[in-house]
């Protein structure tokens, strides 16, 4: 490779990433005035937008390199050259780690036969390699002798959107009683204490969430103020100081923020001082550099591969027909590859499954569908591998299976959040705990169908629970939108042939659903059946569902909280 296509190979990418994060910031830096408007659709579409925008300029980068070296492409030699002068053109960038991985990704899709490479790649570099820069600029500052009134008022002139308050002195009074109730009643201020509220807002589809925290009784008290626009104005929708609260708002259940971000690596360092107990790449993920949470994912999963002995072996839970998977006990991951040949009644392609997985990719996920993330030639070192797994997999997954003499190489797979499937908690729970599952199953149901979502597959085998007893929806094969279903009556069977009909004698389209039929699947464990099937007793209603259908067809975008109704300041209000 002579010096002229080093450079502008080198150029091209550096060129596609910039293209990449100025769109990035651009699509990002819409979202105060979609939420000042209230223009929820152009929210949904930008989001889908940014989300689709990574691949596209990856794609593009990827044809001209390919153009611009030749038969070249192929040289370890030469793309060893290239990221040496690679990282000597972003080495003072202040996203530096967000560079990398774009440049990750344009070498593993010029290439796809490469699996990762250190020389080749940057494999352990990134979030924390990056500088430390002054948090000067990062947040506002109110000390504890302004007093709790002046502080509280500050916070609200400080975040300004535009538009006016439905009932500014109440929502001040609001905040300044919940502070008093749950933190003041509790700790004393001092001349130390102070308060910071980061200056970026945190903008998710309906919703503005200010980040902040107090330094009290010798620690960082975290704490999330959402704000909520209707017709009426801006109101302060509640205060949250619980950490699980924080955790779930933070989910990887739910869509990436809209936040404005001039330092990534600063933003994510003081989203983890807030949200302690969450990886560095679900805070990526959090902002909307999933691509990049991807690559820190991948580090984690080294480093604790490097740290740990046990085996991977077979998940537990039954058996699905589409997706083998599997995990690392000691690891919260799993591991998810589509099998090579479906058994009836499934009739769907490998295609049509990815496709269902791209499609919650780029949806609202409401708290209730786990994020994945999706992989190309992942290695596995093959004495981790347990006997038993290795012969699942031949079985099931062999065409995605490349052998070396000490590793797995998989061609394709989905990782995922390692949930309790919800089936084995119900079986293991006592009764008091099957009727808060239950509930939460119902619920998950509800909240998935506002977003649009019909699971298709609701047996209990698919849902899992999480450490916050939350229940979240995991196999996305057969998903379908809510408003191309068709929610129906069974016809009564007036005759003695159809009464006895060994099949339906009455015509069933492929996108017929009967709710009443849920009753026979939906709760197996007798003792909380009957109350599941009474406290959510709407979703064998047909007219329920079509309630849904006709609010989503007339362009309502139905808001899922992300914390209890009851905690709200105006819990009447629909958001």
């Amino acid at each position: 490779m002579d010096t002229t296509q080093l450079k502008q190979t080198v150029n091209l990418i550096l060129e596609g990433y910039i293209t990449y994060i100025d769109q990035f910031n651009a699509l990002t830096g819409l979202a105060p005035k979609l939420f000042r408007d209230r223009d929820w659709d152009s929210v949904q579409n930008n989001h889908r937008q940014r989300l689709r925008l990574y691949k596209d300029v990856v794609n593009d980068t990827v044809f001209k390199c390919k153009t611009t070296l030749g038969e070249m492409v192929y040289s370890h030699n030469a793309w060893h050259k290239i990221k040496k002068e690679f990282s000597k053109q972003v080495c003072n960038r202040k996203d530096i780690e967000l560079a990398e991985s774009f440049f990750n990704s344009t070498i593993r899709k010029t290439i796809r036969q490469f699996s990762v490479d250190d020389s080749l790649m940057f494999v352990h570099e990134g979030y924390t390699a990056c500088e430390l820069h002054s948090n000067d600029n990062l947040f506002y500052n109110y000390p504890a002798t302004w007093g709790l009134q002046k502080i509280i008022r500050q916070i609200i002139d400080d975040f300004d959107f535009n538009v006016p308050y439905y009932e500014k002195e109440k929502d001040i009074q609001f905040l300044v009683q919940s502070v008093r109730k749950v933190i003041l009643s509790r700790y004393t201020a001092t001349e130390e204490t102070t308060t910071q509220v980061i200056k970026s807002v945190f903008y998710r589809n309906k919703a503005a969430y200010l980040i902040g925290r107090t330094y009290l009784g010798g620690k960082w008290m975290p704490f999330i103020i959402p704000f909520m626009h209707d017709e009426m104005g801006i109101y302060v929708d509640t205060l949250i100081f619980d950490p699980n609260l924080m955790s779930a708002i933070f989910s990887y259940t739910r869509s990436y923020f809209m936040v404005q971000t001039d330092i990534p690596a600063q933003v994510v360092a003081f989203l983890n001082s807030v949200i302690t107990h969450k990886r560095v790449y679900e805070l990526y993920n959090a902002i909307g550099f999933n691509k990049h949470g991807k690559t820190e994912f991948y580090r984690d999963y080294l480093d604790h591969l490097n740290q740990s002995k046990d085996q991977f072996v077979a998940a537990e839970g039954i058996k699905g027909m589409v997706m083998t998977v599997f995990t690392l006990p000691s690891y919260n991951i799993v591991f998810k590859m589509i099998k090579d040949h479906f058994e009836p009644p499934k009739n769907m392609t490998k295609a049509e499954v990815k496709e269902k997985y791209k499609l919650v990719s780029l949806h609202d996920r409401v708290g209730r569908m786990a994020d994945t993330h999706e992989f190309e030639n992942f290695l596995f070192p093959l004495n981790r591998i347990h006997p038993d797994l290795l012969k699942e997999l031949k079985h099931y997954c062999n065409s995605l299976l490349v052998f070396t003499e000490k590793h797995l190489l998989i061609k394709h797979l989905y990782t995922e959040r390692r949930l309790i499937p919800l089936n084995l908690y119900l079986e293991r729970c006592t009764f008091e705990e099957a009727k808060i599952a239950v509930e939460e199953y119902g619920e998950a149901i509800i909240q998935l169908a506002k977003a649009n979502i019909f699971p298709g597959d609701m047996m209990t085998k698919n849902f899992g629970v999480t450490r916050q007893q939350r229940v979240i929806f995991y196999d996305y094969d057969e998903i379908e939108f809510i408003t191309d279903m068709n929610f129906r009556e069974k016809p009564k069977a007036e005759t003695y042939e159809q009464i006895y009909a060994s099949q339906p004698w009455y015509d069933i389209a492929k996108n017929d659903v009967f709710p009443e039929d849920f009753k026979k699947f939906m709760i197996g464990r007798k003792d909380v059946k009957t109350y599941f099937q009474e406290y959510h007793k709407d979703l064998f209603d047909p007219s329920f569902w079509q309630s849904i259908q006709a609010k989503i067809k007339g362009g309502q975008l139905i808001h899922a909280f992300p914390y209890p109704q009851a905690m709200r300041f105006r819990p009447d209000k629909e958001g």
